[in-house]
């Protein structure tokens, strides 16, 4: 166990044991998980479920070896109509959701009552994205991702993920086949002392010493933290696209109702304005391209 590494917020901490052939990573969001919350009113179960997903996704998008994106999507009909979670191979996330059916006293089956989950690997121009889908299954995300990492992925894990509004996380445990099959007793006793992760036990950073205490029974090697960051993608051009997939009448008339248009970025609640100006010169391009493209 390396003493050096002191605890930190919005890292992700890889590790490996010694004598096991199990490697994981533990991962804490803090100002990152208060700025995807930021302009929103979040319930404590919609937080719950979103906080879990940012660090599922964040502990799965750490061991990307090319540069790529992460994106868990969880869709469907009932409570929890749509929500994502993206993270870059640089730990770059963001994410949303909408659940305006929700209610507090729902459990995580009723939340997820006709959903399916996406999980979808991105590695940009290099190759086509890789998607895998996952049922929605047991009594929590963990359980629902743990299958997927058995049937999609076919290695075994123990994942524990825990979310309150100031801070969320998680910690990975996976086998290494090539390695060999640890023990079962050895793999049952660390998947019980992963289910032991509580948000308490980040309330200040975390760090080799909370490795250690998770599994004080076995010679951990900790590897340098990786730092995780708040970043959206949005711009003022993505937003302009919104208006021409919304259509010349609809935002005119919109402008004119207002005197303007807004588009807020679901992600980060950045709120781009358009006055009749930027609307007429908006759609004015698009018929001056179209012209050109025709000739």
């Amino acid at each position: 166990m390396n003493d050096a590494l002191t605890d930190q917020s919005d890292v992700v901490i890889p590790f490996l044991f010694e004598k096991l052939p199990v490697r994981g990573a533990l991962i804490q969001l803090q100002h990152s998980w208060a700025r995807m919350q930021l302009g929103n009113e979040y319930s404590i179960a919609e937080t719950a479920i979103l906080g879990q997903s940012a660090a599922a996704t964040g502990l799965i998008a750490q061991s990307l070896k090319f540069k790529g994106r992460i994106t868990l999507q969880i869709s469907g009909e009932g409570p929890l109509s749509m929500l994502v979670m993206q993270s870059t191979e640089k730990l770059e996330m963001r994410g949303m959701t909408s659940a305006p059916d929700i209610d507090a006293d729902m459990s995580y089956p009723d939340i997820v009552d006709g959903c399916r989950c996406a999980i979808t690997v991105d590695a940009g121009a290099l190759e086509r994205p890789y998607q895998g889908i996952v049922e929605m299954l047991g009594d929590s995300l963990s359980q629902s991702l743990e299958n997927y990492f058995t049937r999609s992925a076919q290695v075994q894990s123990h994942l524990m993920l825990v979310a309150n509004h100031s801070v969320c996380g998680g910690i990975l445990l996976q086998q290494m086949p090539e390695k060999g099959d640890p023990l079962q007793d050895d793999w049952h006793r660390l998947g019980l002392l992963a289910a032991t992760l509580r948000c308490e036990d980040m309330s200040n950073g975390i760090g080799a010493m909370l490795v250690g205490k998770l599994f004080a029974e076995d010679d951990v090697r900790v590897f340098q933290p990786r730092p995780t960051v708040f970043k959206c993608r949005c711009s003022r051009h993505r937003a302009e696209e919104v208006l021409r997939l919304l259509g010349e009448e609809e935002t005119r008339s919109a402008c004119e109702e207002q005197g303007k248009v807004d588009v807020i970025c679901e992600y980060c609640s950045r709120k781009r304005s358009f006055d009749p100006v930027d609307i007429s010169k908006l759609f004015a391009e698009r018929t001056v391209e179209g012209s050109a493209t025709v000739h």
